[in-house]
């Protein structure tokens, strides 16, 4: 039994068990096949692009510097260029929906990644930090880390996005709470000219993209892209508002979504130079925060835009610095239709809800290579909070009006040492101060262990938090809605986890991932009795265990897939009860097969995600969801085809939502068709 789950009563979980005890089994019938050693490989020469063609990946962001994924101190998966485009994702919260530990639900506003088992509804993603290319980009409002269409990042610009599970602040401070993401985007010498990309989706959605990029004789790169999308969205119905006075439950015309994104780098000797904007409208159809239903003035925009300079220089004494300056930008605004009207007289008015965001800071790090068997890591970094403010108003007046602005800094050292041959210790540390708060210090601990060449034990400790933002905090209308809670701490995470990573042959590799991790100040929104406004608190405490499983294959004849599984209990440590929007059982599967000669690709997900709590204690269903993908790149020179079927079996089901929504659940979309078109001149 698994903290209450029982193994006799989930025949899911026996054959997972089974599973896992075969991959023991194959191991140890393997464990005399050896393994290419990495430095035969010229490691050190590769560009990363070849790193990616290796089986043996390499990733960056568990210890700010490469390294095998075998010898880093974390569970981790690797979703590369070619995976993105055979499967035919779209965004972002695609990507991360088929990552196993990893589920994504929404509300027809935005979308929420859940990790292991947590996932509130409303939380805007700030429990996960977001990284491009090493940027933190996560807001300073709202701390949002954005997956879906209002991401700075167009999906066909990444070459690979680093998923790192586990706490990360001894790194990178805040955010960094459930693990870090980091998107690694493609560099002009990828494109070596221009793409013309188009698509067309059910539902009148299209979606436009230019792009140009060259690496040129002096080693300089640039690249530019610019992409627009639009959707009409759809007409839905919503039962709790089924009465001829709300159009009978139906919501026309208020589902539509406008965005775009820009995206520019250019690099020349040591400097690099990166900026992305992006900007996404979003009708909003739920007629959440008691706005008037079917009334397509209901909305939000989000806008996001970040600009760094960085500096990278290597010594030739085994000595690496890295520097960046950056700024950063982010404004929303909200449109509620509150209904005003009197018994004589109908008066419907938008109220509007303002966030304007202006950032700017920096970060240093030196790598130094000490007495051969220790890698030193040591940095800093600041942020200096120009505006964050808040505001709401209408016709009636300004009922909310803050203006802030703060500086938040930290500093960490991390050393990994080779205790043996086999055998490295990864410590690290950092301290972090906040103008609002304090200070507060995050360890991390992982002892890597690898008594065959193709077998690989972690023994991983470490703590993390999540300082309350700005939003959270101060945010209070005037006595409608929400009232502030100034009086925030910090909330804490310590994690506890056990990985084995092992390779099977030379085509296939296997990881099992056991986990409990304890959260305490847990930051909760709920609804004060006194007054029936929502507050954020700092009232639960959590505990979960779980237990991952994942496969990766890779083989000669083209064939690529990974197969993952989990299953996890998140409870209430007080209650014992079970948390909302929690999965016990999360499947994942993903294939590319290549046909005719590899002239086209089939791609095929299928993912289960098991029933999930509501916030008024009812359950979701559990269902699977499976998409197909056709992708050519050679029929016609120049020219690359996707045609997707996402949803194939048109399954109806539902994602719990947040306490400011009518509904308890809001149903997603249905089969939805797709054609994309790029060509490269």
């Amino acid at each position: 039994m698994l903290h209450g789950i029982s193994i006799s009563r989930r025949p899911i979980l026996r054959i997972v068990l089974c599973v896992l005890l075969s991959l023991v089994a194959i191991g140890q019938a393997l464990s005399q096949e050896e393994e290419p050693r990495l430095e035969e490989k010229g490691f050190l020469d590769m560009s990363l692009k070849e790193l990616m063609d290796e089986p043996l990946e390499v990733v960056y962001s568990a210890s700010k510097f490469n390294q095998k994924v075998t010898e880093a101190p974390s569970s981790i998966t690797v979703i590369g260029a070619d995976e993105i485009q055979k499967s035919g994702y779209r965004t972002l919260s695609d990507i991360l929906n088929n990552v196993i530990g990893f589920y994504v639900t929404g509300d027809r506003n935005y979308n929420y990644l859940g990790v292991r088992g947590f996932g509130r509804p409303n939380d805007y993603n700030t429990r996960v930090l977001l990284l491009i290319n090493g940027t933190r980009v996560n807001d300073n409002i709202y701390n949002t880390a954005a997956i879906g269409r209002e991401a700075i990042i167009d999906v066909d610009l990444i070459e690979r996005v680093e998923i790192i599970r586990g706490p990360g602040s001894s790194l990178y401070g805040s955010n960094a709470f459930f693990g870090v993401i980091n998107v690694i985007t493609k560099k002009g010498g990828d494109f070596k000219g221009g793409e013309l990309s188009g698509s067309i989706a059910s539902f009148d959605s299209y979606k436009g993209r230019i792009t140009y990029g060259d690496r040129f004789d002096d080693g300089t790169e640039f690249l530019f892209s610019y992409s627009r999308y639009y959707s009409r969205g759809q007409n839905l119905y919503f039962e709790e508002f089924d009465d001829p006075s709300t159009n009978n439950g139906y919501a026309r015309h208020a589902d539509n979504e406008y965005a775009s994104n820009l995206f520019l780098s250019l690099s020349w000797g040591d400097f690099a130079l990166q900026g992305g904007f992006s900007s996404r409208k979003k009708g909003v159809p739920t007629a959440h925060y008691d706005s008037v239903f079917n009334d397509d003035r209901t909305e939000s925009l989000d806008e996001t835009a970040f600009l760094d300079l960085s500096y990278h220089h290597q010594f030739e004494n085994d000595t690496d610095i890295t520097g960046k300056l950056i700024l950063g930008h982010y404004d929303f605004e909200g449109g509620y239709v509150s209904d005003y009207s009197s018994t004589t007289t109908p008066w419907l008015v938008v109220n509007r809800d303002r966030s304007r965001g202006r950032w700017w800071g920096g970060d240093f790090k030196l790598t130094k290579q000490l007495l051969e068997r220790h890698k030193l890591v040591w940095g800093f970094e600041f942020q200096g909070d120009l505006r964050q403010d808040q505001s709401n108003k209408d016709v009636d007046g300004v009922y909310l009006d803050d203006k802030r602005n703060s500086t938040r800094w930290g500093v960490f050292v991390q050393d990994e040492v080779e205790i043996r041959d086999n055998m490295r210790l990864n410590a690290g540390i950092r301290h972090d101060h906040y103008e609002t708060f304090g200070g507060t210090t995050n360890p991390r601990l992982g002892l890597i262990y690898s008594p065959l060449e193709n077998t690989t034990f972690k023994l991983l400790y470490g703590q993390a938090f999540r300082s309350p933002n700005v939003y959270e905090t101060y945010y209070n209308d005037g006595g409608d809605t929400q009232k502030a809670n100034p009086d925030l701490d910090p909330e804490t995470i310590d994690t506890y986890e056990f990985v084995l990573e092992r390779r099977l042959g030379s085509d296939l590799r296997g990881s099992v991932s056991g986990f409990l991790y304890q959260i305490d100040d847990l930051i909760t929104q709920e609804i004060d009795p006194s007054d029936g406004l929502f507050i954020f608190r700092n009232t639960d405490e959590v505990e979960a265990r779980g237990l991952e499983f994942e496969l990766n294959g890779r083989w000669s004849n083209g064939w690529r897939g990974r197969f993952g599984y989990s299953v996890v209990r998140a409870e209430n440590k007080q209650t014992h009860a079970r948390l909302t929007n929690s999965p016990a059982h999360l499947g994942t599967l993903n294939l590319q097969v290549p046909l005719l000669d590899e002239m086209i690709i089939f791609g095929f997900q299928t993912r289960y995600r098991s029933r999930m709590k509501t916030m008024g204690r009812d359950r979701t269903d559990s269902y699977f969801i499976t998409d197909l993908n056709l992708f050519s790149t050679n029929l016609i020179d120049g020219l690359d085809i996707s045609a997707s079927i996402f949803n194939v079996f048109d399954v109806e089901y539902a994602n719990p939502v947040s306490i400011e929504h009518e509904q308890d659940s809001i149903v997603q979309d249905g089969r939805i068709f797709g054609l994309k078109l790029t060509y490269r001149f």
